[in-house]
């Protein structure tokens, strides 16, 4: 009876030993994915936040060409009657040289102007940045990045001083027990990041 006893209890305890193991190995396997997924998103926002940047370092690159140039309202350069510079230079409003950044262009933080397309994977160089350049040696990453810039009218119907710029980053997600995959060309809660901003032509504003 004894003996009877003894092994019941060691079934019992084997039984409940292995629930535990089980139910560890599946909080680790929860831990990792969640880590994971919070890793994506951190830095898909830091490449929307980048992009960001990058289109105002070009508007204030610009303002320096103008300043350059005596571009004021008063002054300009000898023998013209227009500012050879502008504050959308390189913005790529006006489908310039193919390139149209109302439906969604490119560029990366080597960038003095944007870049054609909108579809192209982000490639990490020996930097730790991440740039365009695949070349066999930086590596390739889940992250694409599309830059949108529209003009706005503002209070005086004038389209020449606001621009909008929407950044996306959107990323190959694969499916875990907790969500379903996606791909980096559709943008959805589960693998998107989109910032927002308005930038403004302070320059003439300044300067009248």
């Amino acid at each position: 009876m004894e003996n009877g006893f003894t092994i019941i209890e060691l079934v019992i305890s084997i039984f409940v030993l292995s629930v535990g193991i089980v139910g560890i190995f599946s909080v680790f396997s929860m831990v990792t994915i969640l880590t994971s997924s919070t890793t994506d998103r951190l830095t898909a926002t830091y490449l929307a936040q980048e992009g960001q940047e990058i289109v105002r370092n070009i508007r204030d690159t610009n303002w320096l060409n103008m300043d350059a140039y005596y571009c004021t309202s008063e002054i300009v350069p000898e023998d013209t009657d227009t500012c050879p510079a502008s504050w959308l230079d390189g913005l790529a409003l006006f489908a310039a040289n193919g390139i149209d950044c109302t439906n969604g262009c490119e560029a990366d933080y080597t960038s003095n102007s944007m870049l054609g397309g909108s579809g192209n994977y982000l490639y990490l160089n020996g930097d730790g940045f991440y740039d365009y350049t695949n070349d066999g040696i930086n590596l390739p990453t889940k992250f694409k990045r599309k830059i949108t810039i529209t003009q706005v009218t503002d209070v005086d119907e004038d389209p020449n001083h606001i621009i909008k710029v929407i950044v996306q980053v959107s990323w190959d997600k694969k499916a875990t027990i907790l969500s379903q995959g996606a791909d980096a060309d559709d943008c959805n809660p589960e693998n998107c990041i989109i910032t927002e901003s308005t930038l403004y032509d302070w320059y003439n504003y300044v300067h009248h």
